[in-house]
């Protein structure tokens, strides 16, 4: 077995002056948590653990895979995450590798032959009988490895003669390897009481952090997250307080782009007022989904003499719609942002429902049921007697030649504007008149009938491609009886108009 044993320490801040009104540097806000410094290690191997103050990664299955040891050390080493810097060393087990990072750290000289010189020091087990042990002339592992089995077991205890074996390979390591969970949740005590709603966002920049390895780990993408803090007062103006405040951020797609979270945090903290002063944050998934990855265009950023924006310009690609959409609903509110959700519904009124662009996507309700036959489906009907120079339907008009039918609509020739209720047109001697003068129909009929389990009215409506005196076109249907037999006056209606 081979083992690497890892220490971040926090990066050197860069030289210069800070501004007299600047805040003091706070790099423990923006470091990432110790469990999620481990989460970050499960890419390298899933042999992950923690040992004392060192993370402790065993890399002998894997270390092929990057290359070689040396390698994998130099690709862990350019992947840190940002604001730290990592230590690295390597060792035959693991109470060896951190051994050595100890040496390293104290800047000691690392011992030719291990693990027999190192010092006795850097064990662990030992620290408890340093004295006693340095009187009787022990000074390195070798030293006590070398007293008596028996007898050092009864002076100081299974646990040393344990950790000595484990360093001489003698038995395996039992350490607990490192288990993503399931679902994200942390808590992070602030530096001192929040007053504001802007200083929880500058102190939530270490759970997002940690939130991003969480997903980067588990190979999901966040849809939805919750940020809630917990109230450092009960009561105020003699008012019962709740033990928290909270609020949530939904995204249309999978995310790991922390940035874009951070900005629709920061709309809704901008909207949030804390009731009394906060001292605990806590961040958790609510929603997440699996990571596909993101799609590179072949396609250069912007192409020469077409018109990219300010963004190609800069050699940057374009905000994608759906963080534009978030964003606004964020800052203006769900309601003010609508998309349009397509329903499967035969009646071109209920085809579409508009619903919060930024919200979580419904599942589309499907109203045509199965074994609806006849029912429930939009036909291109003609009737047979019209086909065949018999007698036509009552008010309909055919245009040309004595048994000739006007031509079929069909799906491409719909109308691009529909309004938002049908209405109503006058009838003169039995034909639809819009302006008050009569339309012309040029096609049609195109027969629509919808069950009667359906939700809303029954309909059975034919519809017409119509034209007024002024060469204007509309899309135009005439309500029929739903009930065979059913003596109901001729109603037309205008439902669309062609641009």
């Amino acid at each position: 077995m081979h083992w690497l044993a890892l220490q971040w320490l926090p990066e050197p801040a860069a030289s210069g002056e800070a501004a007299p009104d600047a805040p003091p540097p706070q790099p423990d806000v923006a470091c990432p948590t110790p469990e999620s410094l481990g989460w970050w290690a499960l890419q390298f191997t899933p042999h992950v653990a923690w040992l004392d103050e060192a993370l402790m990664l065993e890399v002998s299955a894997c270390e092929r895979l990057w290359g070689g040891r040396r390698a994998l050390m130099r690709q862990i080493g350019a992947s840190v995450p940002p604001g730290l810097k990592v230590r690295q060393v390597t060792g035959a087990t693991s109470l060896e590798a951190l051994a050595r990072l100890r040496l390293y750290i104290a800047r000691q000289p690392q011992p030719t032959r291990l693990p027999d010189d190192l010092p006795l020091d850097t064990l662990g087990a030992a620290a408890p009988h340093l004295q006693v042990l340095a009187r009787l002339g022990c000074r390195t592992w070798g030293d006590v490895a070398a007293l008596p089995r028996g007898p050092l077991v009864r002076r100081f205890g299974a646990p040393l003669r344990e950790a000595l074996d484990l360093a001489w390979g003698l038995r395996p390591d039992g350490l607990p390897w490192l288990q993503v969970p399931d679902s994200f949740e942390q808590r992070l005590e602030l530096p001192m009481l929040a007053q504001s709603a802007p200083e929880l966002l500058w102190a939530a920049q270490r759970l997002l952090g940690a939130l991003r390895l969480w997903l980067q780990a588990r190979q999901r993408g966040a849809l939805a997250i919750e940020l809630s803090w917990t109230l450092d007062l009960k009561r105020l103006d003699g008012a019962e307080l709740p033990r928290s405040q909270q609020l949530q951020v939904r995204t249309a797609e999978p995310t790991q782009d922390m940035a874009h979270l951070r900005r629709l945090l920061a709309e809704r903290l901008a909207l949030t007022q804390l009731i009394a002063p906060t001292g605990w944050l806590r961040l958790r998934s609510l929603e997440t989904a699996d990571w596909q990855g993101r799609t590179r265009s072949l396609l250069p950023p912007s192409l020469p003499g077409a018109h990219a924006g300010a963004w190609a310009e800069e050699g940057r690609e374009g905000e994608p719609l759906h963080q534009l959409l978030e964003k606004l609903s964020a800052r203006l509110g769900a309601p003010q942002v609508l998309a349009a959700q397509p329903v499967q519904d035969h009646r071109p009124e209920g085809r579409q429902r508009w619903r919060p662009a930024a919200g979580p996507k419904a599942a589309v309700p499907d109203k045509a049921k199965p074994g609806a036959g006849r029912a429930g489906q939009h036909t291109n009907a003609r009737h047979p007697a019209s086909s065949l120079g018999g007698p036509k339907p009552a008010g309909e008009q055919v245009l040309g030649e004595p048994g000739s039918v006007l031509p079929d609509i069909g799906t491409g020739l719909l109308p691009a504007w529909l309004l938002r209720e049908p209405r109503l047109l006058p009838v003169q001697d039995g034909e639809p008149c819009h302006g008050g003068a009569p339309l012309r129909r040029l096609a049609g009929p195109q027969r629509l009938e919808t069950a009667w389990w359906e939700s809303g009215r029954p309909a059975a409506r034919d519809y017409y491609i119509a034209q007024d005196a002024a060469g204007a076109l509309f899309w135009i249907y005439r309500e029929r009886a739903t009930l065979a037999g059913t003596e109901a006056p001729v109603r037309w209606y205008l439902q669309g108009i062609y641009a």
